[in-house]
């Protein structure tokens, strides 16, 4: 089955309500751009209220390399998500202090796919954009030959059919958990039952 990875968690409802569904993985994004993002301090916080049995995320974009090993140091964090432009010299450093890495590539053509199959990360996410909320021609990753991340446009209503086709490593959902914003518990519950 599936794992559940649900994105994007800024506040301590949104802990309270994953303690309740209990995907697999949530994530914290520190990309200071982005309209969820967390303050360092603020994701510490929360992991404290996290169950043990969800593993935190942290999502990053062309974040210096010693800000995500103190965010694992300090507890606040236990992997990390890269979005930028982070060498593959940067991915093997954290894999060597023992942090596991997931690595996102927006795929629009087979060379996406090239490229997802060749990094070092320990896992690979596959996405039609940087939270565009849209989906992508999943025909292409039929050939990704290892444990991937399916993430972009999913939802209640399609994420059943996308893991059944597809079989992904897990699904990645954020934008579509969301009303008027902010992480909607009625929302969360539907997508992890429909995955499960």
């Amino acid at each position: 089955m599936a794992k559940i990875k649900m994105c994007g968690l800024r506040r301590a409802e949104d802990i309270e309500y994953a303690n309740m569904l209990l995907p697999e993985y949530i994530g914290y994004v520190f990309a200071k751009k982005s309209r969820r993002y967390a303050a360092p301090e603020t994701a510490e916080k929360l992991t404290k209220l996290l169950s043990t049995e969800i593993t935190p995320v942290g999502v990053f974009v062309d974040e210096p390399i010693e800000n995500v090993i103190a965010l694992v140091e300090s507890g606040t964090i236990r992997m990390a998500q890269l979005h930028g432009n982070e060498s593959e010299d940067y991915v093997a450093e954290l894999k060597s202090r023992g942090i596991p890495v997931i690595r996102a590539f927006k795929v629009s053509c087979e060379a996406d796919i090239a490229a997802a199959r060749n990094t070092c990360a320990d896992y690979v996410l596959l996405d039609s954009g940087s939270g565009s909320g849209e989906t992508f021609d999943w025909s292409l990753i039929k050939n990704v030959g290892r444990d991937y991340f399916l993430a972009g446009g999913l939802t209640a209503e399609n994420v059943g059919e996308a893991v059944k086709m597809l079989s992904p490593f897990a699904v990645d959902a954020s934008s579509c958990l969301e009303t008027d914003g902010f992480k909607d518990f009625t929302k969360m519950r539907a997508f992890a039952e429909a995955v499960r």
